[in-house]
């Protein structure tokens, strides 16, 4: 990076344009864990030709914030004060208090910042309001918070109309896109334990007197695998897709929704004919959707963290309940085969 340096310091110059490295990053970190890891240093940075006079924007060091941003004032020129939130967006880090007062009023003192600029106003982005304090920002480094816009996206405009954020800058939008950007970090974690269940599941129906037989995991097993499947696509993409569509606000009812309306379509038209298999199935299936959309409540400006306990009182109950039970179903199926292979009792 290059460097600008002043009576108070030398700071490094971020660049506005996005590198490869920077693209595959923000690929990387949408797909899982990496997202985790993917963190810039806190401190001091600056955009363009930055002087005394330029606006100081806060971020956070979760590193795709901080890209969103500095790609957002391409064309001007700006500070930008990563504070260090563990490697958290701003809005995740607001509501877990690393987004905060304390947070903030250290990293303007150890920057320096007053020894940089003449104004005495910093930028802190709307989703990050509920842990700044701005009166306390204020008595005790004497700079006044101002709220920029939810999207980075705005800023061109907010800085033009002289730092005046209108309605619609205010307004959090949760459109498709924004909705199935999000579903891969869902997606990966879920497979991590899917695919393990998805080889036991498949191994315990080809179980026969004379062995594991393949033949009994293709007319049993694929059957339910591909049951399964539907409803891991209906908990992690559709009912995000649908959200604001489908009934009542808890999202592991909305997930229930969709998974039973995939399994009353897929089991009439599948080979999965043993009572046993379709009742738990229609049980277990619908609630496995419902537990992987209620892991959506973390991406989503829909809910909080008191919605989501409430919400959990009563689906950590059920998901428990119908797992025995859906096991206990699964044991009599195949005690029943293996006793009764001509399907008489």
């Amino acid at each position: 990076m290059e460097t600008v340096t002043n009576s108070a310091g030398t700071v490094c110059i971020a660049a506005t344009r996005w590198s490869a490295a920077d693209t595959f990053g923000a690929l990387r970190c949408r797909l899982g864990g990496f997202r985790m890891k993917y963190t810039i240093e806190p401190g001091l940075y600056g955009i363009g030709t930055p002087d005394s006079g330029s606006p100081v924007f806060v971020s956070a060091n979760y590193k795709l914030s901080f890209d969103h941003l500095r790609r957002s004032l391409s064309g001007n020129s700006g500070w930008i004060l990563v504070l260090d939130t563990r490697g958290i967006n701003v809005w995740c880090a607001a509501g877990k208090g690393t987004f905060g007062t304390k947070e903030l009023i250290d990293r303007i003192e150890s920057c320096g910042l007053a020894a940089m600029v003449k104004h005495r106003k910093i930028i802190v982005p709307q989703l990050g309001a509920p842990g700044i304090a701005a009166h306390e920002i204020s008595k005790a480094t004497g700079f006044k918070v101002v709220y920029g816009p939810v999207r980075s996206s705005d800023i061109h405009v907010f800085l033009s109309s002289g730092m005046i954020a209108t309605p619609e800058m205010r307004r959090v939008r949760f459109g498709v896109l924004d909705r199935l950007v999000l579903t891969p970090m869902e997606l990966r974690p879920t497979l991590g334990i899917f695919l393990p269940v998805l080889v036991a599941g498949l191994a315990f129906t080809g179980i026969e007197q004379t062995g594991i037989l393949f033949a009994s995991i293709r007319d049993n097993g694929l059957p339910l695998m591909i049951a399964a499947l539907l409803s891991l696509f209906t908990g992690t993409i559709l009912t995000p897709i649908l959200l604001p569509w489908i009934p009542f606000r808890a999202f592991s009812i909305k997930g229930l929704i969709t998974g039973v309306a995939a399994m009353a379509f897929y089991i009439p038209l599948s080979t999965i004919t043993d009572p046993l298999l379709q009742l738990f199935s229609f049980l277990f299936f619908p609630v496995y959707s419902s537990f992987c959309a209620l892991n959506f409540t973390g991406s989503t400006p829909y809910t909080g963290i008191s919605g989501v306990k409430r919400e959990m009182k009563f689906a950590v109950p059920l998901y428990v309940a119908v797992s025995v039970i859906g096991g206990v179903l699964l044991i009599a199926y195949k005690i029943r085969h293996l006793l009764f292979p001509g399907g008489v009792i």
